[in-house]
């Protein structure tokens, strides 16, 4: 260990080192690295049984997982996603609005259409749409209570399976949207909008400069969770005839009897465009997060870049010298 010093007025004064006294040694974790080594025997054991289990085709696998109707499955899948997300989600923070609103009929209906949708499964939901036929054989719009009618078009023309699909997937999340956007205006406290106002800002810039930005680390995190479930959702169009992924691939194993086959090359597709959705949503809450912590974690490429850093030779250390400083008077 090395002691400076410094000299004053003829009196030396002890200067504490800024080398460690002491050596910390970080406690050992036997069970750590025992319980890695079961999980990756665990791991190993499962990967081996699926890789040798002779029931399994492989090569069907490879040989679907890019054909022409899983593509086009693969594709009307997100083009319902989308839609239904876009649509849902304005008009949940219509049906949040009237939520929030003093008018008592305004808040009634929309309580009872969260409750309405959210209430009963969105299976039954895509069923009653398809069948919508069944209970109206034309879609007229007219004068009610009587008999004058201005247009006029026959109910299974118009909703067709795809539209049937779109519209039950897209009220359904409409309903569960709207409370979590209803909970993200309910997080900001009340003193910002008062602050706002006397401040001279407008109602409208007040929510968009004041107020969404804040709601919004509220909202992400879980709207991220629902276009996913969106996405996987999808899959339930099959009970209405809508040729997406789950359907194109059930077509085809009901021809060639490869159906496991067939469910893997669905998985792996919905397993990578999960994976896709989710970048952007990991992203945007960090975005909307800054506010909330003095530091923001780190991304996964700042970590990658910090652990090759690391490992770089850092430049030596300079020698520990003794320093004496005379003051003269």
């Amino acid at each position: 260990m090395t002691v400076q010093a410094s000299v004053r007025e003829g009196v030396t004064v002890p200067v504490p080192s800024t080398e460690d006294d002491v050596e910390a040694i970080p406690l050992r974790r036997p069970w750590r690295w025992i319980s890695a080594v079961v999980v990756l025997i665990v791991l190993a054991a499962f990967c081996y049984v699926i890789a040798t289990n002779p029931n399994l085709d492989f090569g069907t696998v490879g040989e679907f997982l890019f054909d022409k109707r899983i593509l086009e499955g693969v594709w009307l899948t997100i083009v319902i996603t989308v839609i239904s997300m876009v649509v849902s989600t304005v008009l949940a923070i219509v049906i949040a609005a009237m939520r929030l609103a003093s008018n008592p009929v305004l808040s009634s209906v929309a309580w009872l259409y969260v409750w309405a949708f959210r209430g009963t499964p969105v299976l039954v939901q895509i069923v009653l749409w398809g069948y919508l036929g069944l209970l109206f054989d034309r879609i007229a719009l007219g004068v009610p209570f009587t008999d004058v009618v201005f247009w006029s078009v026959d109910t299974n023309s118009l909703v067709t399976p795809f539209i049937a699909g779109l519209l039950a997937l897209t009220l359904n999340q409409a309903a569960y949207s709207s409370e979590i956007v209803r909970a993200g205006m309910m997080s900001v406290d009340e003193g910002q909008r008062e602050a706002a106002y006397s401040l001279g800002m407008s109602p409208l810039y007040t929510f968009r400069r004041v107020l969404l930005p804040q709601a919004m680390r509220v909202i992400i995190p879980p709207m991220g969770n629902e276009l996913i479930s969106m996405l996987k959702n999808t899959s339930l169009l099959s009970v209405i005839a809508v040729m997406e992924l789950y359907t194109q691939a059930s077509v085809i194993s009901s021809s060639n009897l490869k159906q496991v086959e067939l469910l893997i090359v669905v998985s792996a597709w919905y397993l990578f465009m999960t994976s896709v959705l989710s970048v952007p949503q990991y992203y945007l809450e960090r975005r909307f997060g800054r506010g909330a912590t003095r530091a923001l974690p780190p991304t996964p490429f700042q970590r990658v870049r910090a652990m090759i850093d690391s490992r770089r030779p850092g430049p030596e250390p300079a020698p520990a010298t003794t320093k004496v400083e005379v003051v003269e008077r």
